[in-house]
């Protein structure tokens, strides 16, 4: 039998505020088409189909038409939330997709209501599959146990939460199935794709691979933007992001990974590569020789020259692509380090200011700026309606 892994979508993102819709469309529109040539079973989307707890009508559109898509080819469709999904939302709208027949997953729930699904492949053979969205810290260790224990206490409580939520979804497993685990999570050792949530992906968030059980033919994941195998006794694999969302990916290769699997037999992988959708570059030089990387590619520009009135536009002419244009750090006047006020601080982003105030106070811990952005970021989508 065949299964389509996917995720991190991330719908409706937007790059230094370039509109990226119509990419993600061209994006979804080839997964689905992969899907349909290869004629696999199920397609598994490993969380965040979205990149805001409120996405845009647009985004949405764009999400239930390619799900519905899927479910009327006669695939199996299995979605799950991650952190930047609204899982009170994917599971509000489980009644109308289970009558597509798409599963979605918000919270995680109990294998009776809805945490372990079932179904028969075209092959006749069972299938089991455990849902693991997306699990925050607070929903795993207590608020008084963060304050009250050390960092790594709270990675150990956080590892055995899941590890207590993995063995309940994964009792039922039977060995005339195939039996596949599908969670959003950091792994210990994972590298990062480079446009994660850091505030969701530090370490007090990541777990051993050994917290997956053994007898799994496949654990698809998503949550890290980079396409990786993981070292595990089962094969656990991150798909990747099928389009960059930042220039920090621009040098990951998207893909859909094509899973073939029997009962008694390991899942054999194949990476398909997703050709949709714009790719991104970073280049450096003087004005006159940004011309020559003219072409469809968006730009992130460091201009080897003095900063001078007109540049970004003249930079612009030359490379319309270019959505971030900056002064090569070479060619930046020097800047005396001063506490920013008024409209200017408030123009910057808040953990840009905190890592300026620590400076200036000789302070340099990395764990604080961390705690600090976890912390602005669980407060900030809070207000939004967010559950991670």
């Amino acid at each position: 039998m065949r299964f389509l892994h996917t995720a991190d979508w991330h719908v409706g993102k937007t790059l230094k505020g370039h509109n990226r819709i119509d990419e993600q469309e061209q994006v979804l529109r080839e997964i689905v088409r992969i899907a349909r040539e290869r004629e696999v079973d199920a397609v598994l989307v490993a969380g965040d189909l979205y990149d805001s707890a409120a996405p845009s009508a647009a985004a949405q559109k764009l999400v239930v038409r390619t799900l519905l898509g899927l479910a009327q080819s006669g695939i199996r469709v299995v979605a799950i939330a991650g952190n930047h999904d609204h899982a009170a939302t994917l599971d509000a709208y489980r009644p109308l997709a289970d009558a597509s027949g798409i599963t979605l997953v918000g919270a995680p729930r109990s294998a009776e209501q809805g945490g372990t699904i079932q179904f028969t492949a075209r092959t006749g053979e069972p299938v089991t599959i455990a849902l693991l969205p997306f699990v925050s810290q607070r929903f795993a260790v207590r608020a008084a146990e963060i304050v009250a224990r050390t960092p790594g206490e709270n990675t150990s409580a956080y590892d055995g939460e899941l590890r207590r939520i993995l063995a309940a979804l994964t009792q039922g497993f039977r060995t005339d199935a195939v039996n596949l685990v599908m969670a959003h999570l950091t792994v210990l050792n994972g590298t990062m794709g480079g446009g994660e949530r850091m505030a969701q992906s530090i370490f007090e968030y990541a777990v051993p691979s050994a917290i997956f059980p053994v007898d799994a033919h496949y654990v698809a994941l998503g949550h890290l933007h980079r396409r990786q195998r993981m070292e595990a006794a089962s094969p656990v694999h991150y798909s990747g992001a099928p389009l960059a969302v930042d220039f920090g990916e621009q040098e990951n290769t998207p893909v859909v990974c094509l899973v073939e699997a029997a009962p008694g037999t390991p899942a054999q992988v194949t990476d398909i590569p997703i050709t949709a959708g714009r790719r991104l570059r970073t280049v450096r030089g003087t004005l006159d020789e940004l011309g020559a990387f003219a072409g469809d590619d968006f730009l992130r520009v460091f201009v080897r020259e003095q900063a001078r009135a007109g540049l970004r536009e003249d930079v612009l002419n030359v490379l319309p692509n270019a959505l971030e244009v900056r002064i090569d750090p070479e060619f930046a006047a020097p800047v005396t380090p001063s506490r920013p006020a008024g409209t200017a601080a408030r123009e910057r982003h808040p953990s840009d200011l905190f890592h300026e105030f620590l400076t200036a106070n000789g302070i340099a811990d990395e764990r604080v700026e961390a705690l600090f952005a976890r912390l602005h970021d669980e407060t900030t989508h809070d207000q939004t309606g967010s559950s991670a």
